[in-house]
């Protein structure tokens, strides 16, 4: 089912308050196709109300401010991450919904959680629900509400407000191609706009010239899990030092990619799968579990790789390619089902990112290419109908693990094809689920 979303307005008059947010005060609701994602229950009035009386100034001011974040920055557990995702932090003396919104690049997701019941408090929210939509509808339904609070300022005569400025800063970043690289840079570091030390977003501009922009990204959207964005230099000599030989040129290739590309329209997951089962398809590979050297010689590395112990070295797997035909390799985890992991997640990006990259990172950031590795590896590494087969139904602790030693996998990874497939509830996952709205 096609998912629209708007914000709705039924202004309202307002007493006592600056000219800005007399104007632009009302009732306010969010709608996701015909659910209201800001339904509560008001105690003074005594029923249900989908719209909550707000600031749509406030609102405004808000999600214009933090627009950068709210359409790149992934999802992070950090309180700093919230004040610019959760409209619950907007404050302004205003009881606000407690909805978050956050990305992965090419889907929003929004998501609403019902409100703690407090003495003295008039109004609690109780929508609990999550939606994912294409980013640039999302981008478009914002677009949508600026219009509406710009019409109502001019209405009132209200002008050169703050919510003004921001706008057209706004506005002139995303027109202008080389402001836009630089505040979607930052966003991906988890910082406000101009707040980024410059030199550090310099570094990963002239970084992504050299090594190919989107894999640059993807380590500055690390960053909130490392604390840390590389530098390429750094990357080339961890590489150089401790990792080992990888070759573009022995790597295998899908001969058809069609229907693979990364699309707001489709979910990272579905792509990764389908990329799997075309790579299994292609190599007559069949439902077996795949040998260490089987894995090894299509992403066109040694097995020592996978049988290493060494101690981790990097705050995330990677291959670089040094030159045409010449790269290296290095893998973060120094268990063996986890570097199994890493090297297909690794194999998969190479199958999938853009021949202009020279990087191919595999961090543990929740952007659409990263979600991407993660389906591809799993599907790879334990088709989930193989995996069907050997549980024959038995979907117990005993019968995942005898699954992962088939597949010489983790736990998790079976457990979460179960999730992904509704063989499992979404609590069998816990915390380490990288959990996503759809």
């Amino acid at each position: 089912m096609p998912v629209s979303w708007r914000i709705e307005i039924d202004w309202e008059a307002l007493q006592g308050a600056p000219a800005e947010e007399r104007a632009c005060f009302g009732a306010i609701g969010l709608r996701i196709n015909e659910r209201w994602m800001t339904e509560g229950q008001d105690y003074l009035a005594n029923r249900l109300r989908t719209k909550p009386y707000l600031s749509g100034y406030h609102l405004a001011e808000w999600l214009a401010w933090n627009w950068w974040r709210l359409r790149w920055e992934p999802r992070s557990s950090s309180r700093e991450w919230a004040q610019s995702h959760c409209m619950a932090t907007i404050g302004q003396g205003y009881i606000w919904p407690n909805i978050s919104f956050f990305s992965d690049g090419e889907r929003t997701a929004l998501v609403s959680r019902p409100t703690s019941e407090r003495p003295d408090t008039p109004l609690r929210y109780i929508s609990d629900y999550a939606a994912v939509l294409p980013a640039g509808q999302f981008e478009a339904g914002l677009d949508e509400f600026f219009a509406q609070v710009i019409d109502r300022l001019d209405a009132q005569r209200t002008l050169c407000t703050n919510f003004h400025a921001i706008f057209e800063s706004l506005s002139e970043e995303r027109r202008t191609p080389d402001l836009a690289a630089r505040r979607k840079l930052e966003a991906l570091l988890g910082e406000d706009p101009d707040e980024a030390d410059p030199a550090i977003v310099e570094r990963l501009l002239s970084d992504g010239r050299e090594a190919g922009i989107d894999a640059i990204q993807e380590i500055a959207a690390a960053r909130a899990q490392t604390g840390d964005a590389p530098a390429l230099a750094e990357l080339r000599r961890l590489a150089r030092d401790s990792g080992f030989e990888a070759s573009p040129r022995d790597a295998v290739r899908l001969r058809v990619r069609d229907g693979l590309a990364p699309s707001e329209d489709r979910p990272a997951w579905l792509v990764g799968a389908l990329a799997a089962r075309a790579l299994r398809e292609q190599e007559r590979l069949d439902g077996q579990p795949i040998s260490n050297r089987r894995l090894a010689d299509m992403a066109g590395v040694p097995a020592a790789a996978l049988e290493s112990r060494q101690d981790r070295q990097a705050n995330l797997s990677f291959i670089i390619n040094d030159e045409r035909d010449a790269g290296h390799l290095i893998l973060r985890s120094k268990w063996h089902e986890g570097r199994r992991f890493e090297l297909a997640r690794l194999l998969g990006d190479r199958l999938l990112a853009s021949p202009a990259n020279r990087l191919f990172p595999a961090t543990r950031a929740s952007t659409y290419r990263q979600k991407m590795q993660r389906a591809f590896a799993a599907e790879f590494l334990s088709p989930f109908d193989e995996v069907e087969a050997v549980l024959g139904g038995d979907y117990s602790s005993e019968g995942q693990r005898d699954a992962a030693e088939h597949f010489d996998v983790s736990p998790l990874t079976i457990r979460t094809l179960l999730v992904n497939h509704h063989r499992l509830p979404l609590e069998e996952l816990g915390e380490d689920f990288d959990v996503n709205a759809a």
